[in-house]
């Protein structure tokens, strides 16, 4: 038969005021039913009846942030199989288990090791089993209970930030949303009022309110005005337990602002305002500045400037400076002191962005007056006239009066003013002026065909303060008169067949007239009296400023004349009339049958002789051939001639064969061998002259060897006594051992080059008796001579 055991835990809760014990509705399976268990719950005791259940649980609380110096004490796990002779062993397992919470394995009591905070954990699972030791079986199986931590008020309210920024507009009405604030309390709100928050003000009254429940700031004051306060710190309060007695709290600072608005009209500081502007201002320029004041900022102070009224309204101006708000006024025209010296204006200030809201306080605008004093300045000369325009006629003879301009001082004084012309606009000084009255009047000659405007300046300036002068533009047309003769519009030269019939047409005629008609021109065109009657051709004049010149005859000979030269007079019809005689040149050409020209002395006219371009360059590429050809030939026969050594008889230098390789002389041993001296092998005595032919052709005789200690001098005049008597040797000192000398050497330097270090060494007057070759050479170093006497 098999036996089935039970398993009682039993629990006692850790709080000072009771003890909670509850029983769970459902049991573990598999064990057979035993008879009533004892569960403890506070100081009473009731008996349970159990239905097949080996575990009994109980869901308690613990209460948190336990302050004993023991173990806080959980409860008691007891199991039916424990005899007590500490066969069985409990364990315990879950959050916490080992840590949080210890079992004492013999007794199955439970405990709490540390502080528990419900705010970090507020419910633990834990794992409940009995095991028999020996075996280490379990003898019940594992099941779960629950410990709840039971909350207390620990925790006091906190705000979801430490400082609140807010504004609201300025004159707002009572209860105006301001912001609202929120405070949080960690505490369970399921249990008591440790987490029910009631808000409160602690500073900021009577401008603001809270609602207690929801933390929503409001207005409690009408017309908070920015101007009188902008600034406002309210400080609230959030208490747990329901705001009662013994409830934590905490607090917040809320930031409010007062923004603008425009309940604020501008206001002049002054009611009367003085400026004084010289009469010379210009316009457009400032004379002074006023501002109205606006206790209002921003958009809400912006002000517009204008003037209402005055004796000055077209005369001055005033627009506002955005940065500062001012009121700039400035000269709208020329100010004149002996025409008006005072002006008197009413200045309105204005709000540009007005508040319908704040209409009852009054006009949001205000005025002043502002009085003008104008000061007199010394002012230059002012002419009659911006500018001057005066038209002359290109006749006009010279020193002619052709216009007056007029300048006065403007100032009371009334100085005196004297005129003249700006020489930089009349550099060629064709007019002048009258410097007391300003007549301007001609001092050259003018002439509208070179230059139809003459445009001057004239200056007028006081004769007290020429500083002060003034500018005038004078503009000068010159006016045509009919004083140039009408002439052909272009050079005509034409030409006639031989075969020509009579009145036929061979060239038409245009001209052209310098001078400017307003009706038009009108030319007429005739033959000059003295070829009128004579003449080989008539001129018909078309009466359109054209004419047609044609033939008189039938036939013309070129062998007879080749050329006619007709004068043709062409006038115009303006006053007085203007002519002038132009001629027409007419070849007599060779012709076909349908009148075109073949041939005539003017055919350079018609076809112009001449070669083509490329016939220029066939020809200059001929010349150079021939160029190059002669000069390839004369180099071929330069080459063919023996390079003479003596390319003149005049040239008489030393023509050493190693003369600019020199020595040490006597004294130096190391520039030569001197083996090479007394060894006649050394020397190729079978060298000829190079720049002539020899006529006879002699044998080299060969020289005795020199003894080993032969004198060098002894040597070189044995060598030197031979080449003498030799025929075949050149006229001239040749011997290379000529070159061998030193520093060394008594005769110092044989060189002709240096045969003279100053010129003051030697007297070029022998120059004189070498001939007329030497002459020029004599008149240089004679002259220098001279130049060193004198």
């Amino acid at each position: 038969m098999r036996t089935y055991h039970c398993f009682w835990l039993l629990f006692w809760a850790g709080q000072p005021h009771q003890s909670f014990l509850a029983s769970l509705s459902k049991r573990t399976s598999g064990f057979p039913e035993k008879g009533k268990v004892l569960v403890l719950s506070g100081n009473s005791r009731r008996e349970l009846s159990r239905s097949k259940r080996s575990w009994m649980w109980n869901q308690f609380f613990l209460l948190e942030e336990y302050t004993g110096t023991d173990y806080q004490y959980v409860g008691k796990l007891h199991s039916d199989q424990d005899k007590g002779d500490g066969s069985l062993k409990y364990i315990l397992s879950g959050d916490g288990a080992g840590d949080l919470f210890i079992i004492n394995e013999n007794t199955g009591d439970i405990q709490a090791t540390k502080r528990l905070d419900r705010e970090e954990k507020p419910v633990y699972i834990l794992r409940a089993q009995a095991i028999n030791r020996r075996t280490g079986r379990p003898v019940e199986p594992e099941s779960e209970f629950i410990i709840k931590i039971h909350d207390i008020n620990d925790n006091e309210p906190m705000f979801t930030k430490d400082v609140y920024n807010a504004s609201i507009p300025e004159m707002s009405d009572v209860g105006t949303f301001v912001v609202q604030v929120t405070a949080t309390d960690a505490d369970d709100p399921t249990y008591g009022n440790s987490a029910k928050v009631v808000y409160s003000i602690l500073q900021g009254q009577p401008y603001f309110s809270v609602e207690s429940e929801t933390g929503i700031i409001k207005t409690a004051l009408l017309n908070m005005d920015r101007e009188n306060r902008e600034q406002y710190q309210v400080v609230i309060q959030a208490k747990d337990m329901g705001g009662q007695m013994g409830g934590l709290s905490g607090t917040t600072t809320v930031n409010i602002t007062l923004t603008d608005v425009n309940d604020n009209p501008p206001r002049f500081p002054q009611s009367t305002y003085q400026f004084r502007a010289p009469e010379s201002t210009p316009p457009d320029s400032p004379i002074g500045r006023i501002k109205a004041n606006d206790a209002d900022v921003d958009e809400n102070a912006e002000i517009e400037y204008s003037i209402t009224e005055g004796d000055g309204y077209d005369m001055f101006g005033i627009t506002t400076d955005k940065d500062t708000q001012e009121g700039i006024i400035t000269v709208k025209k020329a100010l004149d002191f002996e025409n008006k010296n005072l002006y008197i204006l009413k200045v309105e200030a204005t709000n540009t962005h007005v508040d319908p809201r704040f209409l009852y306080l009054g006009p949001f605008k205000d005025s002043a007056t502002v009085r003008i004093q104008v000061e007199d300045v010394d002012e230059p000369p002012v002419f009659s006239r911006p500018a001057y325009i005066i038209e002359v006629k290109e006749d006009v003879p010279i020193n002619s009066v052709i216009g007056t301009v007029t300048a006065q001082d403007p100032d009371a004084a009334k100085n005196p003013v004297k005129y003249s012309v700006d020489r930089h606009t009349d550099m060629d000084r064709v007019f002048n002026i009258n410097s007391g009255n300003g007549s301007i009047f001609t001092s050259k000659p003018l002439d509208r065909e070179t230059l139809l405007w003459h445009n001057i300046t004239v200056i007028a300036a006081e004769i007290n303060n020429p500083k002060q002068s003034s500018r005038v533009p004078v503009f000068i047309k010159v006016l045509d008169v009919n004083d140039n003769a009408p002439e052909f519009a272009m050079f005509y030269e034409t030409f006639v067949c031989e075969n020509a019939k009579a009145e036929q047409l061979i060239q038409t005629l245009s001209a052209v007239d310098k001078d400017d008609s307003y009706s038009g021109h009108q030319f007429s065109f005739a033959l000059a009296p003295e070829a009128a009657s004579s003449s080989n051709f008539t001129l018909q004049d078309n009466r359109d400023n054209t004419a047609g010149i044609f033939t008189r005859k039938t036939r013309y000979s070129r062998h007879e004349m080749s050329t006619y030269l007709l004068p043709v007079v062409i006038s115009d019809n303006e006053y007085p009339i203007q002519s002038s005689t132009e001629t027409v040149t007419i070849r007599v050409c060779a012709c076909d049958h349908r009148g075109k020209m073949l041939s005539c002395n003017a055919e350079a006219l018609i076809h112009p002789t001449g070669l083509s371009t490329g016939a220029l360059i066939a020809i200059l590429l001929c010349i150079i051939i021939l160029l190059v050809t002669v000069v390839l030939f004369a180099a071929l026969r330069r080459q063919r001639k023996k390079e003479p050594l003596i390319i003149s008889k005049e040239d008489i230098r030393d023509n050493i064969v190693s003369y600019n390789d020199e020595g040490g002389g006597e004294e130096d041993t190391q520039a030569f061998d001197i083996g090479t001296l007394r060894n006649p092998e050394a020397i190729d005595d079978n060298k000829l002259r190079r720049d002539i032919v020899p006529e006879t052709l002699f044998m080299p005789r060969r020289t005795a060897t020199a003894r080993d200690n032969t004198d060098v001098r002894d040597f070189i005049n044995q060598r030197l006594k031979e080449n003498d008597i030799d025929p075949a040797a050149p006229p001239y000192d040749s011997l290379a051992t000529y070159a061998y000398e030193g520093n060394g050497s008594v005769a110092e330097s044989l060189s002709s080059l240096e045969s003279v270090t100053t010129d003051g060494d030697q007297d070029y007057d022998y120059l004189s008796d070498w001939g007329p070759r030497f002459k020029k050479l004599a008149d240089m170093y004679g002259t220098m001579d001279s130049d060193k006497d004198s």
